[in-house]
């Protein structure tokens, strides 16, 4: 006769199950947020994967006695996940990190001359390219700059490829005055740089929803995206904000 064990352990799997098949939305949409433009040999099915292992195990682990939302559990074990296994990869070809090498030359050297960081048509003036293949280069840079953990680009681009942020809590004056610069820069941004920043982080659009409304792939709106937050960094850095 059993003990009933085996009928809770039955009830404890199917809670797990649940709470999987419940945020396969969550995983979709980190995968469709990720502003990463991966090589022809990634698919996004791998990317998929890889964050249901973080899923997968978000759904063993988590403690619902903690009040902790699962969903504010699982999302950087689902992201994590898919930044570990692409860490494992070489995916930047060599002649892409050449050519990233390249720029980052090119940045460097423009920086010290004129005191500023050069604008992204600078750059393609200095290395003799069109605009579109400095923003694959940047592109590539931020990428390897989020899951490279060596032989990514210096940390002076790593940062101006970020994403603009403050570490003081929300409300704090340093914050506020953060905020007040961003728009600021934001304003002056090209006209589809600002539609993707906006509809991206104003509007958490995926980019794969975004290149629908522009009329282009989902990789050349990764490929905005990072140009974009090159040239709000930019900004900041003129105006003495900090990145």
């Amino acid at each position: 006769m059993s003990d009933g064990r085996e009928f809770v352990n039955a009830a404890g799997e199917l809670d797990r199950d649940r709470l999987i098949l419940d945020h396969l939305p969550l995983l979709h949409h980190i995968v469709g947020r990720l502003a990463f433009d991966m090589p022809g040999r990634i698919e996004r099915d791998d990317l998929l994967g890889w964050g249901m292992i973080g899923l997968v195990g978000a759904a063993d682990s988590w403690d619902a006695s903690r009040g902790l939302k699962f969903s504010t559990y699982a999302f950087p074990r689902i992201r994590g996940s898919i930044l570990d296994e692409l860490r494992r990869l070489d995916f930047l070809p060599r002649g892409r990190r050449e050519k990233l090498r390249q720029l980052e030359r090119a940045v460097a050297g423009l920086e010290q001359n004129n005191g500023t960081p050069p604008s992204p048509e600078e750059i393609a003036s200095t290395l003799g390219v069109p605009l579109d293949e400095v923003d694959e280069i940047m592109h590539s840079a931020r990428v390897a700059g989020c899951v490279s953990l060596e032989d990514g680009p210096t940390n002076e681009l790593a940062q101006m490829l970020s994403d603009p942020k403050s570490e003081d809590p929300v409300g704090s004056a340093e914050w506020r005055e953060m905020r007040a610069l961003l728009i600021k820069a934001i304003t002056r941004l090209p006209e589809q740089e600002k539609t993707v920043i906006t509809m991206y982080y104003g509007e958490e659009l995926l980019l794969k929803e975004i290149g629908v409304i522009l009329g282009v792939t989902e990789s050349r709106v990764s490929q905005i995206h990072s140009r974009a937050l090159y040239r709000l960094n930019r900004e900041l850095v003129a105006v003495g904000g900090k990145l």
